[in-house]
């Protein structure tokens, strides 16, 4: 296992290398000119070129490029063009948000898509089974920026009950902290609750209609142990390996969540920087979201083997 795990991770160097190089290009061929958005359409053409020295601007792109990968080896992921605040250090304040955020819509998931699934499954072509996958579909189909706007209207606006924007931290409130991210938290795991119930209900069908179970029924084993103990967990890995994967979605529905809450996350950090062409900030937030995704691929595949004993590596 650690051999497997050793070698996964030498694997993601070159997946972050040309992610990076991708990234880097494509911020690059963003039409504008960064000395505008940090002077002012008022600067002369020599404070811009002042700025371009200090920035590096007027250094070859593969210099440019070549300067910041070494910088991150190093463990420097460079410097705010526009406040001059290091990277790492924007990142990691913004952080802890996005990822209480990320781990509440998880929690989700986990604790309402994975057993309405299972009740799915059980009763399947029934009432309950139309409501579930109905209610699956539905969240599915509606947009995060409408969802959020709606849940704002009627809970913030109209009920009352729950703050329409703003954050606080959970060291200094935990109650306040918790109240300002149950709205966000329902945006951006409405997706992530709907492909676990509907990968969960169709993961559990197929394996009750093997030959095991139907060995387990004719030994007389009561319905919930069968579905409980001998089919949810040999279930339970291909929706390990989706609600992974909608883990790169739910960082980009942060992006648009935070936005619309005020949250002080990456997504908002990521959104400020792109509108104030601040490079540095855009290439290291992007990049430590990728590597936070790969990590969380690498974990599943780890999860599988606990799942499933017929899997070693």
């Amino acid at each position: 296992m650690l051999t497997y795990v050793l070698r996964r991770m030498l694997q993601l160097i070159p997946v972050l290398l040309v992610v990076s190089i991708a990234l880097f290009v494509l911020l690059r061929m963003l039409p504008g000119d960064p000395t505008t958005a940090i002077l002012g359409q008022e600067a002369t053409e020599a404070q811009r070129a002042v700025l371009r020295g200090e920035l590096g601007l007027d250094q070859p792109l593969w210099q440019q490029y070549t300067d910041w990968i070494a910088g991150i080896f190093r463990g420097d992921l460079g410097q705010s063009w526009l406040t001059r605040e290091p990277v790492g250090t924007a990142i990691a304040d913004r952080l802890p948000v996005t990822a209480e955020l990320g781990l509440i819509s998880l929690l989700l998931a986990t604790l309402i898509g994975i057993p309405a699934g299972i009740l799915a499954a059980v009763r399947s072509r029934r009432a309950t089974d139309s409501t579930i996958s109905g209610t699956a579909m539905v969240l599915l189909s509606v947009p995060h920026f409408y969802l959020a706007t709606l849940l704002v209207l009627v809970f913030a606006v109209t009920l009352r009950w729950l703050p329409a924007s703003g954050f606080v931290a959970f060291t200094e409130d935990p109650m306040g902290n918790l109240e300002y991210l149950v709205l966000p938290a329902i945006t951006v795991g409405s997706t992530i609750v709907a492909v676990a119930m509907r990968q969960t209900r169709g993961s559990l069908l197929a394996t009750l209609g093997e030959d095991y179970i139907r060995t387990a029924e004719a030994t007389g084993l009561t319905r919930r142990r069968i579905v409980l103990v001998h089919a949810l967990r040999n279930a339970l890995a291909p929706v390990a390996t989706v609600v992974a994967l909608q883990v790169g979605a739910l960082m980009s529905a942060t992006v648009i969540t935070e936005t619309i809450f005020a949250l002080p996350g990456m997504g908002t950090l990521i959104v400020n920087a792109i509108f104030s062409r601040d490079m540095p900030i855009v290439q290291g937030a992007v990049l430590v979201v990728v590597a936070f995704v790969l990590a969380v691929n690498l974990l599943t595949d780890l999860v599988y083997a606990w799942l499933d004993p017929r899997i070693a590596y």
